[in-house]
């Protein structure tokens, strides 16, 4: 396999330190480093790689920002001075994060990593369309996470912003609900009506309505009711 890589990470002694660590690794391509957040941002999306090196503390923007920007969210691992403490806060699914300055076994162990998760990512069928095993970051007050998009369960709206749930937590997330639904896979996610957007996989239970429409029970409990309009699609969709 294959991997394409990418270092941000503000200091220059640092992204040689993690190019000769990559040495002993053959079979992965370093498509490009950048120093600051901006910059990285350009390359990420310009190259898409697969496995984001990034550093956490960098000026101007930190890494957490960079994140926020991104529609997707390669596999990371960070690279930092910090330890866990420092971090605590950071509730994520990243792949793991190196403590600077980083040894070769500890290294190699992250990488391996990184090619275990790479193996069991499925492709993304529609192109610019996320699929369930991507990711995209969310930050919240001094709470962030890395979240897999088939984790969600629903989405909704408040004010120009958007809600989103999962497991216990509901964040919100700095975009619009119609900009987060041009991303998501259609086969797997429904708008149920002009605020609500859901995960069919969360559905517990559903029930006829008033006036056509009907009513879904979420497997966290949450009832949604869905347009009568969304109704019809939605009997449609869910149709053999």
């Amino acid at each position: 396999m294959n991997i394409k890589a990418v270092i941000v990470e503000d200091s220059r002694l640092a992204r040689n330190e993690l190019k000769e660590l990559l040495k002993s690794h053959t079979d992965v391509e370093l498509l490009g480093e950048a120093e600051n957040v901006d910059l990285g941002v350009e390359l990420i999306k310009s190259t898409n790689p697969d496995v984001l090196f990034l550093d956490i503390n960098m000026p101007e923007k930190d890494g957490f920002e960079l994140l926020e920007v991104l529609d997707e969210v390669p596999i990371t691992i960070f690279t930092t001075a910090f330890d866990e403490y420092a971090i605590k806060s950071f509730e994520y699914n990243a792949l793991d994060y190196l403590l600077k300055p980083i040894n070769q076994k500890r290294f190699d162990l992250a990488i391996a990593k990184a090619k275990e998760k790479l193996e069991g990512k499925t492709e993304v069928t529609e192109a610019k369309k996320l699929n369930e095993n991507s990711q995209i970051f969310i930050k919240d007050g001094e709470k962030c996470w890395l979240l897999k998009i088939g984790k969600i369960s629903h989405f909704e709206i408040e004010g120009n912003y958007t809600r989103v749930f999962f497991d216990d937590q509901k964040p919100l997330l700095y975009k619009s609900l119609n900009q987060i639904e041009d991303k998501l896979p259609e086969t797997t996610f429904f708008r149920v009506n002009r605020q609500q957007l859901i995960n069919t996989n969360f559905i517990d239970n559903v029930v006829p309505w008033f006036n056509g429409k009907l009513k879904l029970t979420m497997k966290n409990g949450d009832e949604i009711e869905v347009s009568r309009r969304q109704s019809y699609l939605f009997k449609d969709k869910m149709s053999f």
